[in-house]
C-alpha cells in the first residue's frame, strides 16, 4: 500500500463493573512516592547529633561533680553527689565576685560588637548591592580579600596601632575590631540584592522619601533574616573572641570570660586553690555558665530566620 495509515491510539483497558454490568475504563496507577522513614539517614542524623551534642553533656556532667568525683568517677556520668549548685555559688563567689564582673564585660563587648557589626555590614551590604557608584566592584573585591585575611594575623598590627592611639587596656581596644565583619558584609551585599525589589526602592524615591528613610523604613524589613545571621555570626565570634583581648587587655576587671577562664584553668593546672575552693570545678561550671546566653540567644532569634523564610515562599 502506498498511502501510509495513521497507528490506532491505544486502547484503554475496561473490566465490568459488578453492580450493573456496564464497563468502566481502568486508569494506569501511578506509581506511590515513598513517604517512609529512612532508617539509614535516621541512623546517620543520630550520630551527628549525639557527636554535636557530647562534648555539652560531658560539660553538664562535669559541672555537677566536687573535686575529688571529678577524678575518680567516669567522665560521662555522675558521682556520688550533686554539686552544680555548691559550684555555681562558688563561681559566682570567688574571688569577690570577678566572674560576674568578666560575664558584664563579656555582653558589653558582645552586645555593643555583634550589633554595631550587623547593622554596619546590613547598611554596607545594602549600598554595595542597590547603588551604582565608582569603585563599587573594587570595594566589593576588598571586602571578598578581607575575609581570606585571619584575624591572628592582625592582632599584632592592631595592638601597635592601637598602642599609638592611647587606647590599649580600654574597653574601646576590643568593640573597635569587634565592629568589622568582612563577612557579614559580602553576606549582606549577597542577600540584598534579591532579597529588596528595585521597583521598590523607584517607588519610594519617586514620593520624594530620602534613603536612609528608605533604608531603615522599606528595606530593613525583609533584610531582617540577613540581619539576624550576621548578628548571630558575629556574636558567636566576639563572645568565643580569647586572642585579641589577650594582647590588649592588662587590667584583670577588664577580661571577657575567655581570658578570665583560661587565666583559672593554668592556675587550676598548677593545683592551686584558695582555701577549701579547688579551681578546675569552677573552670568547668564557668564554662557552663557562659555558653547558655548563646543558646538563649539561638532559640530566641531562630524565629526570625523561620519567618523571613515563610515570607519568601509566598507569591506576592
Amino acid at each position: 500500500m502506498s498511502a501510509e495509515t495513521a497507528e490506532a491510539p491505544p486502547t484503554v483497558p475496561a473490566v465490568r463493573n459488578r453492580t450493573d454490568g456496564t464497563a468502566r475504563p481502568v486508569r494506569p496507577r501511578r506509581r506511590k512516592r515513598r513517604t517512609g522513614k529512612s532508617p539509614a539517614l535516621t541512623i546517620v542524623m543520630g550520630l551527628m547529633l549525639a557527636y554535636a551534642l557530647l562534648p555539652l553533656v560531658w560539660l553538664f556532667v562535669s559541672a555537677t561533680k566536687s573535686n575529688r568525683t571529678l577524678y575518680d568517677s567516669p567522665g560521662l556520668w555522675f558521682g556520688d553527689g550533686f554539686h552544680l549548685f555548691t559550684n555555681i555559688h562558688d563561681v559566682l563567689t570567688y574571688d569577690d565576685g570577678i566572674y560576674l564582673r568578666w560575664f558584664g564585660n563579656t555582653l558589653l563587648y558582645s552586645v555593643v560588637g555583634a550589633g554595631g557589626a550587623a547593622l554596619i555590614a546590613t547598611m554596607g551590604g545594602y549600598a554595595l548591592a542597590k547603588f551604582d557608584f565608582v569603585g563599587r566592584r573594587f570595594l566589593s573585591a576588598l571586602v571578598l580579600g578581607a575575609i581570606s585575611i585571619p584575624a591572628t594575623a592582625i592582632a599584632v598590627p592592631t595592638y601597635l596601632l592601637f598602642s599609638d592611639m592611647g587606647i590599649v587596656n580600654t574597653p574601646w581596644a576590643v568593640l573597635l575590631p569587634s565592629l568589622a565583619s568582612p563577612f557579614g558584609l559580602y553576606l549582606m551585599q549577597v542577600y540584598a540584592r534579591d532579597a529588596v525589589p528595585d521597583a521598590m526602592l523607584e517607588a519610594a524615591r519617586i514620593d520624594g522619601a530620602g534613603e536612609l528613610r528608605i533604608f531603615f523604613t522599606i528595606a530593613l524589613r525583609p533584610l531582617v533574616p540577613g540581619f539576624v545571621t550576621v548578628l548571630l555570626f558575629t556574636l558567636v565570634a566576639t563572645w568565643n573572641n580569647y586572642f585579641l583581648p589577650l594582647i590588649v587587655l592588662n587590667d584583670p576587671d577588664l577580661f571577657p570570660l575567655t581570658v578570665g577562664l583560661h587565666q583559672w584553668n593554668d592556675l587550676a593546672q598548677g593545683g592551686n586553690s584558695v582555701g577549701n575552693v579547688p579551681l578546675m570545678p569552677l573552670v568547668l561550671t564557668g564554662s557552663l555558665l557562659a555558653i547558655l546566653p548563646l543558646i538563649a540567644a539561638f532559640l530566641f532569634l531562630q524565629r526570625f530566620w523561620q519567618s523571613g523564610l515563610s515570607a519568601g515562599g509566598v507569591k506576592q
